[in-house]
């Protein structure tokens, strides 16, 4: 006996009719029904699969995948320019690492139990003798005492570029204002408000100039000139020995005293010069 729910034959070879008598369809497929709010022209004619493809092809969803794709690849670039920095960065904070270190290892008189606690009052001795206060008192009593026109011609100039060397100094420590080792102890001879700061050594920028002073102006022997040279090592070599100062700040102090000179040199006061300017002044 033939079964109620028989199917529609298939018409012409071509697709197997959707509906039925009792009105559901043959495919579960598409059981779901069109929706009828839809105008009649996308209601005709259109499946769900050719409804979704163009949805896809859309500009609005075209625009938005653009520029999801866009942010997606410049946040691993932003995560590259962070996770990668620069290589002059690397290099400085290499070099400050190394000058840290050498600082710290170099610090053997620091105080009196270190390993070279024995040496600290000589190396005291030679911080003084780079202090500025012996050195604009000896200059100020030299010129005094001078009796003659060129004696007083080099101590003049010797005694401003003392007050030159002081001024630049606590500029340059001002601005740079970096703290001294860790491992220093603050017993050093007349200190000031701005000798808090490291960068850069005094005492070696003042054993610097100074030494090219008397190396040019004065008539030495060779001993004495090799004394001269010694001393001005020597004085830089006590500022990291006692921990006063990190070995960057010697070296930079030295260079400083060395241009310091030539500063002096460009602007070279004779007395008549000195002189006129006191009467204009005046």
């Amino acid at each position: 006996m033939p079964s109620p729910k028989s199917k529609n034959p298939v018409r012409g070879g071509g697709s197997p009719v959707l509906g039925s008598s009792n009105g559901r369809y043959d495919f579960m497929s598409l059981t779901k029904p069109l929706n009828r709010s839809s105008p009649p022209h996308q209601r005709q004619g259109s499946d769900p699969a050719t409804a979704r493809l163009r949805a896809s092809e859309s500009p609005t969803r075209r625009r938005g995948s653009s520029s999801s794709t866009g942010s997606g690849q410049g946040l691993p670039e932003e995560d590259g320019l962070r996770l990668n920095p620069s290589f002059i960065r690397v290099a400085l904070s290499s070099l400050l690492a190394i000058d840290l270190w050498m600082s710290k290892t170099m610090g053997v008189c620091a105080c009196e139990d270190s390993s070279w606690g024995s040496v600290r009052p000589l190396m005291k001795l030679i911080e003084i003798s780079g202090h500025g206060i012996p050195w604009l008192a000896g200059t100020a009593y030299c010129l005094y005492k001078s009796d003659s026109a060129t004696g007083q011609e080099v101590m003049l100039n010797l005694f401003m570029g003392l007050l030159l060397d002081l001024v630049l100094v606590t500029i340059v420590k001002a601005v740079v204002r970096r703290r001294r080792p860790a491992h220093n102890r603050m017993d050093m001879f007349a200190t000031f408000s701005v000798d808090r700061f490291s960068f850069p050594s005094g005492h070696a920028t003042r054993a610097a100039m100074c030494g090219r002073f008397l190396l040019a102006h004065l008539v030495l022997a060779a001993p004495l000139r090799f004394l001269v040279v010694l001393w001005a090592a020597l004085v830089g070599l006590s500022r990291v020995l006692l921990g006063r100062h990190n070995v960057t700040d010697v070296m930079f102090g030295f260079w400083m005293g060395y241009v310091q000179y030539n500063l002096i040199e460009m602007l070279w006061l004779s007395p008549q010069t000195l002189q006129g300017l006191l009467g204009q002044l005046a």
